[in-house]
């Protein structure tokens, strides 16, 4: 079979998608399209697809290994429409010189870079920067976001079993993507006493200190992690959009920083700074940041966004212009305070969401080393239901459920619940309210935490828990799951639930009683873990309270305590997500002029 014979059988078969059998693999990429294994431009001579390089026999043949064009599915697709097109006659000639022109006026090699920086951390730079990814996908181009490294405890796992920051996979579902690890290749995730967990590409590295992380590994290895996978969103996509992390202008440790400026220079982007105007003093945050960088480091900003502000901006025109004047960089306009369900990526800006008084509130407490928190973002879409955040256990009286959220270091929490007085507050109110552990609350409710070989403490020990579930956890290896799960609701009128467990440790649950039926790949299994009178609840899944089953049921059961029951409201997180992801490009739209960082829009402006 000739190559065309091999192009027109491919497009007749209908392949498409990554061919995990394909003899070649695993040379395939994330999100690879194969359609045209054979590619019908071969060979297409463009340096920046491809180079010359010596053949078997010792001649130049031309290598389209590192190209990622041609399998891109949108570039795929339309190859496809005009072969199909092309082929419709048996002797139809190929033009491959008329296909490539018609494509290379539609599609981008190379993605641009955009890259958006804070004034300081709390600037708004996630926020913006989904919106910009929602701005350009509705424009029909292909976006990924990317942060090269972040530190966050509000993690969530890709289809992939990758873990990756919760706020990355919320700005790829802005771009309409698929979440994959290197939209995050470096996770920080704090333990405690100066120690992270590093993770790389989605998966445990190691648990370094500070000195280790900063020393060893940005010194050799950080920006090679960023690099290769910066590049693969490059070659994949038309844009990618970038989320600096704290502020660029971290005089003391510029020679170590891998998440800004150096991220900038590999990615070539261009870069805006965002301001929260609400802080106060943000023409002196714009001017001290700016002031602060290298000169060429200072041409990279082609904008500047002020964000979050309350009243009228035309108070700020002179400021404005004085900052346009002296910095020679425009200010692309002045973003309204706005009012969204979007998650918070930084726990030191959780806050508790009460709407009255006559609420039934839950309880969350809020551990020291708290995780994933925005499993609880979606019991706020149930009328007359309150998400209290705990600091002292005397506020426990006031609550009408508890819940343990997760925690990097269950065994450290658990000791802080014993010393502040919460644990003894919690063993009071069982069987008054229900009470319910997720991740590593789930671990803090059993009888024992067994880490014989200090994997998840540093220390080896065996602790008890709080005793309200009968199960043993046990840490017997440096080994995390990561996996997305749906399944069955098992108790009240059951109904679907999903979610994704992120944990190290398992946990032998001995209680009759189980929450949910998982049926995600494999053989079904029972998760979780409920107590006999049916007030104590655990489970590994996050996200538990995203689609309406799960959330109704808890919601019943804080009601049926008292008079005015909460009415539950039958929608899903995803839906809540998705009004705010389109509100953000909409007031994006209207009060920035954006042409400085996308050709095609002028709007907004400073007025």
């Amino acid at each position: 079979m000739d190559f065309r014979e091999k192009v027109v059988s491919e497009i007749r078969e209908g392949v498409k998608g990554t061919d995990h059998d394909c003899r070649y693999n695993p040379c395939h990429f994330p999100g690879q399209d194969c359609t045209f294994c054979f590619c019908p431009l071969y060979p297409c001579e463009d340096p920046e697809l491809g180079k010359l390089v010596k053949g078997r026999d010792g001649k130049d043949v031309w290598s389209c290994q590192d190209c990622y064009w041609t399998h891109r599915p949108d570039v795929a697709r339309e190859l496809h429409q005009l072969l199909t097109h092309r082929v419709g006659g048996e002797d139809a000639p190929i033009d491959t010189k008329s296909i490539k022109a018609v494509l290379e006026r539609k599609f981008n090699k190379r993605a641009k870079a955009l890259m958006v920086l804070g004034a300081t951390s709390g600037a708004g730079k996630s926020f913006i920067t989904a919106a910009l990814c929602r701005v350009l996908s509705d424009q029909g181009f292909r976006v990924a976001p990317f942060k090269s490294q972040n530190m966050s405890l509000n993690s969530c796992v890709t289809s992939s079993g990758e873990e990756i920051a919760r706020i990355q996979e919320l700005q790829a579902r802005a771009a309409r993507a698929e979440p994959i690890a290197a939209m995050n290749p470096i996770l920080l995730k704090p333990k405690g006493n100066a120690v992270s967990q590093v993770m790389v590409e989605g998966r445990p590295y190691m648990d370094m200190d500070v000195t280790q992380y900063y020393e060893c590994f940005v010194r050799n290895e950080a920006m090679g992690i960023i690099r290769r996978n910066y590049e693969l969103l490059a070659k994949t996509n038309d844009y990618v959009v970038i989320e600096g992390a704290g502020s660029p202008a971290e005089i003391n440790i510029s020679g170590f920083e891998v998440a800004n400026m150096r991220t900038a220079e590999v990615a070539d982007a261009d870069c805006v700074l965002v301001v929260n105007i609400e802080w106060g003093g943000a023409f002196a945050y714009i001017f001290g940041t700016i002031l602060l960088l290298p000169e060429a480091e200072r041409k990279r900003f082609k904008g500047i966004i002020i964000n979050n502000m309350f009243g009228n901006a035309a108070c700020l025109r002179s400021g404005i212009e004085r900052v346009e004047r002296e910095l020679g960089i425009p200010v692309l306009g002045v973003m309204p305070h706005t009012e969204h369900s979007l998650p918070t990526e930084d726990s030191m800006f959780i806050s508790s969401k009460r709407s009255s008084v006559s609420d039934k509130v839950v309880g969350v407490i809020r551990l020291p080393r708290i995780s994933n928190f925005t499993d609880f973002d979606a019991l706020t879409l149930e009328e007359g239901v309150s998400v209290l955040y705990v600091n002292d256990p005397k506020e426990l009286d006031y609550v009408d459920a508890i819940v343990i959220p997760g925690t990097k270091n269950t065994i450290q929490d658990l000791v802080w619940l014993e010393r502040s007085q919460f644990a003894s507050k919690i063993k009071e109110l069982d069987g008054k309210v229900p009470i319910l552990g997720v991740c590593g609350g789930y671990q803090m409710l059993g009888d024992t935490i067994m880490d014989v070989h200090g994997i998840e403490g540093g220390v080896c020990q065996q602790v008890e828990g709080l005793g309200l579930l009968r199960a043993v956890t046990d840490f017997d290896a440096y080994d995390k799951r990561t996996v997305q799960v749906s399944g069955e609701l098992l108790v009240g009128t059951g109904g679907k639930v999903r979610g994704y467990e992120i944990h190290m440790g398992r946990t032998m649950a001995e209680e009759p009683g189980r929450l949910f039926r998982i049926s995600s790949g494999g053989d079904p299994y029972d998760e979780g873990s409920v107590s006999a009178d049916g007030m104590v609840m655990g489970t590994y899944l996050h996200g538990v309270f995203d689609l309406p089953a799960f959330r109704k049921f808890f919601v019943e059961m804080m009601a049926s305590r008292g008079e005015g029951r909460g009415r539950t409201e039958a929608r899903s997180l995803d839906e809540v997500v998705e009004e705010s992801l389109a509100l953000s490009a909409k007031v994006l739209l209207e009060n920035l002029d954006l042409s400085p960082l996308i050709p095609f829009h002028q709007g907004g402006g400073t007025e």
